[in-house]
């Protein structure tokens, strides 16, 4: 065993104190820590100063100082240790949860809006807070930089949600885009810069970052104000369902079950195809003030890998098939090239809209059936 030098054992106490460390306990503990390392492991032909910075690279990141603050961290802070692995936690599992919910979202796969849900909220509601919380304990933070820290995860939070509720198609999130600018625009972004250009050593980064921040919120204030266009399919089928609403008002009664059944499958599917494009069943009559849009894509296998939708559309497909097989040559339902198919090439090269669009007409037809053709199917 090596036995220390009382040189030595200055050397590494001047050290401990040039470091930051003040604390008298604490100067006295790593003192001991360090010397038992060195008695234990040093060995006499090596260089002592070379030996001594590797123990203190084992024990923090970059400085001495660090423990310190830990330490005070530690006796000001009970649960410092749990809240921080809670933070961590919560960052890395809201993270994949976001990402995996972005990507079901792109695919059209069932699963996607309770991913992003959960990604969304555990990230603005558990991982900010208790990160903001524990970086204003840190005993180099001043009262202008918790500030800073708290408006920032304010803005952050809001953002977060507004997203959340765009993507959800919840009502409110105009007034969450909203106080997101303002929060942003007046409270963050001046306490940030006011703050950072009073110090010297921070001013050209201030005043980039700062550029960087009105930048971004400018940008999120000019996609609140531009309306996404609707896709004129989309409105063919808002105006194909508002037909049909009005044949089926005036269509004879009563009608067949071959009919009522048809209808009903029909609406099934569509509430299918809605709900995971916008988040419902039905498109709201209000649809304009919610802005709500339906982007016109292939159906992707969320549809035709879903059980319940592709046992539906079997169905469909047969009491279509033994509709027109009872009803006269006119009054069939056309079906060639529309996605009820079934000896279609290729189901996905049609879109969402053109599967609601022919599921409307489908009913329309159906509606329109003049009671001569309806006692026939009844026979």
């Amino acid at each position: 065993m090596y036995c220390i030098t009382d040189e030595q054992v200055a050397y590494i106490l001047n050290d401990i104190r040039r470091n930051g460390i003040e604390m008298e306990d604490l100067q006295l503990n790593l003192l001991d820590h360090i010397c038992c390392k060195v008695e234990q492991e040093f060995k006499e032909n090596d260089d002592f100063e070379r030996f001594y910075k590797q123990v203190v690279k084992q024990m923090c990141n970059s400085h001495l100082s660090e423990i310190e603050e830990e330490t005070i961290n530690l006796l000001k802070f009970k649960n410092y240790h749990v809240m921080k692995k809670a933070m961590m936690i919560s960052g890395g599992v809201s993270t994949v949860l976001f990402l995996f919910g972005c990507f079901f979202k792109l695919m059209h796969w069932p699963g996607a809006s309770v991913l992003l849900v959960l990604g969304i909220v555990l990230m603005s509601l558990v991982f900010l807070p208790l990160a903001v919380l524990l970086m204003g304990k840190e005993p180099s933070n001043t009262t202008q930089d918790r500030i800073v820290l708290s408006t920032g995860t304010i803005t952050g939070i809001l953002y977060a949600m507004a997203v959340l509720f765009t993507i959800m198609h919840w009502p409110g999130s105009s007034v969450l885009w909203f106080s997101t600018v303002g929060v942003s625009m007046l409270v963050f972004i001046p306490f940030y810069f006011f703050t950072g250009i009073r110090r010297p050593e921070k001013k050209i980064k201030t005043v980039f970052t700062t550029v960087l921040f009105i930048g971004a919120t400018g940008l999120i204030f000019t996609m609140m104000r531009v309306r996404k266009p609707v896709p004129v399919q989309m409105y063919t089928y808002i105006n194909n369902e508002q037909l049909l609403k009005t044949v089926q008002r005036n269509a004879p009664a009563p009608q067949s079950d071959l009919a009522v059944k048809i209808n009903n499958i029909c609406e099934q599917l569509k509430a299918i195809v809605l709900q995971q494009e916008i988040g419902m069943p039905a498109i709201p009559a209000n649809y304009e003030a919610l802005q709500i849009s339906i982007n016109e894509n292939q159906m992707g296998s969320f549809f035709y890998d879903n059980k319940a939708a592709a046992d539906l559309l079997g169905k469909l497909r047969g009491a279509v098939s033994t509709y027109n097989g009872e009803v006269s040559e006119t009054s069939r339902i056309p079906i060639s090239h529309t996605v009820i198919d079934a000896g279609g090439d290729n189901n996905s090269l049609f879109t969402n809209l053109s599967l609601l669009n022919t599921l409307t007409q489908i009913q329309m037809h159906v509606a329109m059936a003049k009671p001569v053709q309806m006692a026939v199917v009844n026979k």
